[in-house]
């Protein structure tokens, strides 16, 4: 194989999100011949974390991978079902004591080995161990593979951007999820590395990042606690597809997408 296609996901956000997948991921995948899915689905249950149902529905339509975040403890049946199900990452860097893993490889069916790492940051997020130094550990994990791609979970640009020059060359992509807001600085490196700061938000974008505006304007009016529930306007779904020579690992092209699905 000559060329490896990829398509990445930014959060899939609850009911729109799922909803905007199911209908959309299958023909972009058909139209574009895509090798590989990976879709970040910390947000897929109501807008906060993962359940095992929602992992095996987006499994069924199509992922063969999927990243998490910060969120993904938020219900407790996750936490034996990612114990035993491989596909289902968590941040590498959270500690080595909880449920799960934070990296893996897996096989297309051409036999292309893809490694996938599932990283979080440490600015403006909660407690977790330095993602640079995880970076390196997990990349002696998926040492055999053809292509690597990393999830960089993390509020600021900045530790993103940092990240995309530490691995340059060392992976094929490094690509940003958790802030919902897609960011047009998609690159290939030069070290054959391609790098965007935020996929975006697979869900509901008449909203403020996948949540109903009443709610988020009334906090930030009054300054009191407030009920955050899930939108349900405005479905998209967003990523990127990259175009990688596994012989090489180098990335060979990024392009966003940004698909709105009508009615």
């Amino acid at each position: 194989m000559q060329s490896l296609r990829l398509l990445v996901l930014g959060d899939v956000t609850g009911k729109t999100g799922m909803g905007a997948v199911k209908r959309l991921m299958p023909g972009l995948v058909k139209d574009r011949e895509v090798d590989f899915v990976i879709a970040n689905g910390e947000n897929v249950a109501g807008g906060v974390g993962i359940t095992p149902e929602l992992a095996d529905e987006l499994f069924k339509l199509g992922a063969h991978v999927l990243t998490t975040g910060n969120h993904v403890w938020r219900h407790r049946e996750i936490r034996k079902y990612i114990d035993r199900e491989p596909r289902l990452l968590r941040p590498a860097n959270f500690p080595s004591r909880q449920p799960g893993r934070g990296a893996g490889v897996f096989e297309t069916c051409d036999g292309v080995r893809v490694g996938v790492i599932n990283l979080i940051g440490q600015v403006y997020m909660g407690a977790a161990d330095n993602p640079f130094i995880a970076a390196d550990e997990a990349l002696e994990e998926v040492a055999e593979a053809d292509v690597i791609v990393v999830d960089i979970h993390a509020e600021a640009t900045s530790e993103k951007r940092a990240m995309g020059f530490h691995l340059e060359g060392r992976v094929t992509a490094v690509v940003g999820t958790h802030t919902h807001v897609q960011t047009a600085d998609e690159q290939i490196l030069e070290g054959g590395t391609a790098y965007i700061t935020d996929m975006g938000m697979s869900g509901p974008h008449d909203s403020v990042i996948g949540m109903r505006k009443d709610g988020v304007l009334a906090r930030f009016r009054t300054g009191l606690p407030q009920s955050f529930k899930p939108a349900g306007d405005g479905a998209r779904m967003q990523g990127v597809l990259i175009d990688a020579d596994p012989r090489s690992g180098r990335a060979q092209s990024i392009e966003r997408i940004d698909l709105t699905l009508a009615g």
